[in-house]
């Protein structure tokens, strides 16, 4: 009987990218998927923005104020970081880096900026998707149903809306959050192929060379 090899190639972690216009749903889609998709983890980017009532440090960010931000850009210590409404955010090295070696995905919910700075420094790992709304009517009715912003806040969010979708054509893939679930149900299969995608995959061609022999 010929041996069963037991060295299956590991697969490199990615960087799955979640932009859009705010209120087009990608924050709602990347919470689903860490709930429904193992060996997926969230990236937890650093901001000087004020938290939210229902934000946890460590947790949804990690909060700072401008000083340290500065510090972080200067020591490298960042992947990458924009500039959004007015507050800083980054997203810390080391723990993604971490992440990808040991063969976990990790899930960004940022905006184009960031997105061109992930696809500039790590151009291999990186599977982007933006989330579009099927109207600009339905996007500022999102953002006022969700009750998060003021009114000058969501009139200024509004008149970024179709800068932010202008830059559609830099991303991989498209997806139009019309319904929901069929939406999710598109990122979740999006992910799912990227998964199996034969780049990621380390020691591959030994691994089949060696299935070969042993079939021999």
């Amino acid at each position: 009987m010929a041996n069963i090899p037991t060295d299956i190639p590991m697969r490199r972690g990615m960087l799955f990218v979640l932009s859009s216009p705010s209120g087009a749903g990608k924050t709602t889609l990347a919470r689903k998927l860490l709930e429904q998709e193992d060996n997926l983890f969230m990236s937890v980017s650093a901001t000087t923005r004020t938290p939210r009532p229902s934000e946890e440090e460590g947790k949804d960010y990690i909060f700072v104020d401008q000083e340290a931000f500065q510090n972080m850009i200067k020591d490298g210590a960042l992947l990458e970081h924009a500039e959004v409404f007015g507050n800083l955010y980054g997203t810390p090295l080391a723990p993604v880096e971490e992440h990808l070696q040991q063969g976990r995905d990790v899930l960004f919910d940022i905006d184009w900026q960031g997105a061109q700075q992930l696809h500039d420094r790590m151009r291999d790992d990186v599977v982007s998707v933006f989330i579009l709304p099927p109207s600009i009517k339905d996007l500022e009715e999102r953002l006022k149903k969700r009750a998060q912003d003021s009114a000058d806040t969501i009139t200024y969010r509004m008149s970024r809306a179709r800068e932010e979708m202008s830059h559609w054509a830099e991303y991989e893939f498209v997806v139009v959050n019309e319904d929901f679930d069929r939406a999710f149900r598109d990122v979740q299969a999006i992910l799912h192929a990227e998964r199996s995608r034969r780049k990621r995959y380390m020691g591959l061609n030994d691994f089949v060379r060696r299935l070969s022999e042993d079939s021999a």
